[in-house]
């Protein structure tokens, strides 16, 4: 054989292997997925049938949300993207179930989570089985969703009402960045229905908060507060972050994915670029550890954010990690790196990968049957609210279980 050919011969032999390599990792995470979801599914089985998984107690145990809460959608969610990793019949049954508890949805209307609560459920049943009845519930969810649409603030109310960490400011019309996930659900429904309604709602939205939400260097705020009679922009601050002016991780992440997700939609650059600016800033960001497990906060404790004088996160010394935010944009980075040029492309790709790997090691992935059945460990829910702090968090696993589904997709 000549000595080019057996260059060629052995890089094709060295990728073949690596490919092999990395999908068996796939393959082994979702295996262990499997086996702790199951172990879940029997923890379930004591409580009532309308308590979907949230978090852990101070003891370790699994604790529960109802339908209502932002995250039932996760543990449906998340059984979907299992059962398509191992094609297991009994977590297909067991997510058709877990989804069909969530119908009663399709008409909710008291905040903005639904893209959360029935695309994650819902959404993956009907992606995976194609019934009709699925797509009907996903519409009518837009419907609901677009009620709390505002044409004077180009916005989707997140939360009825917000208190400022201030004092007792209260704003009325409260815009967080974790509302560009909901999107997707209105785009699905336009492009489902044909009514481009929801697709015109979904694009004013990402729009304003483009403009609103987003700094100059590409790091986020976490609530934007509009006044309705003009447009105004009352407030900038934060809700689960350390300071107004610093940026919380997981929002920094929701954004990331979100205006990813809005590029793929529309095609329209503009997406795109705040896409790739808050994935720089967050990857670029000399506070991101080396494993790319970020601490909850990037700015937590640094001169010049203060946290507001109601805020729990003037108590809190230790700067704790949030590994949900890493899941998060392991799974955007996946979807990212296939609008990008090879360079950029590669990059984000290397670290989302980096990310899963982290997550999988044994520093985040709970052992079998330890961390309540969820998968990741050292999550917070929210440091200023003292409220899940370093557990696990369902959505977590939903978004680590969809970061390797698109990982695999690349191999």
């Amino acid at each position: 054989m000549k000595p080019l050919l057996c260059i060629l011969a052995a890089a094709s032999l060295l990728a073949f292997g690596g490919d092999r390599k990395e999908k068996e990792f796939i393959s082994d995470n979702f295996g262990y997925a499997q086996t702790q979801l199951k172990n879940m599914l029997k923890d379930t089985e004591t409580r009532d049938a309308l308590a979907f998984p949230r978090t852990t107690d101070k003891a370790g145990k699994m604790t529960t949300t109802n339908m209502y809460d932002w995250t039932p959608g996760f543990f449906p969610g998340s059984l979907w993207y299992a059962y398509e990793g191992t094609k297991d019949p009994q977590l297909l049954a067991e997510a058709t179930k877990w989804t069909e508890k969530l119908e009663p949805l399709k008409d909710f209307t008291k905040h903005h989570d639904l893209g959360f609560m029935v695309y994650c459920s819902y959404g993956n049943a009907y992606r995976i089985t194609g019934k009709q009845e699925y797509k009907d519930i996903l519409i009518q969810s837009a419907k609901s969703l677009s009620t709390r649409f505002n044409p004077v603030t180009g916005s989707i109310k997140s939360w009825n009402a917000f208190k400022t960490w201030h004092g007792e400011q209260m704003y009325y019309f409260p815009v967080i960045i974790d509302n560009m996930m909901n999107l997707e659900l209105l785009f699905f429904a336009s492009k489902a229905s044909g009514d481009n309604t929801f697709r015109d709602i979904a694009i004013k939205h990402a729009e304003t908060a483009m403009k609103n939400q987003i700094r100059k260097d590409y790091s986020s705020y976490h609530v934007v507060c509009y006044d309705t009679t003009n447009g105004k922009v009352l407030a900038r601050e934060t809700a689960q972050g350390y300071a107004d002016n610093s940026t919380w991780s997981r929002g920094q992440a929701w954004g990331i994915y979100g205006f990813t997700m809005v590029y793929r939609e529309t095609k329209d650059k503009r997406f795109l670029k705040t896409a790739e600016g808050m994935a720089d800033w967050f990857l670029n960001n000399k506070n991101l550890p080396a494993d790319m497990v970020p601490y909850w906060d990037f700015n937590v404790q640094q001169t010049g954010y203060t946290p507001g004088v109601r805020s729990n996160a003037t108590k809190v010394r230790e700067k704790y990690r949030d590994a949900s935010a890493a899941a998060i944009v392991a799974s955007a980075l996946f979807e990212l790196s296939d609008y990008v040029g090879k360079t950029k492309g590669d990059k984000y790709r290397e670290a989302g990968k980096k990310m899963l790997r982290s997550l999988a090691g044994p520093a985040y992935r709970a052992d079998l049957g330890a961390n309540g059945n969820f998968m990741i460990k050292h999550c917070v829910g929210s440091i200023p609210h003292n409220g899940e702090i370093d557990v696990p968090l369902v959505y977590a696993d939903y978004y680590f279980l969809e970061a390797l589904q698109r990982y695999q997709r690349t191999l």
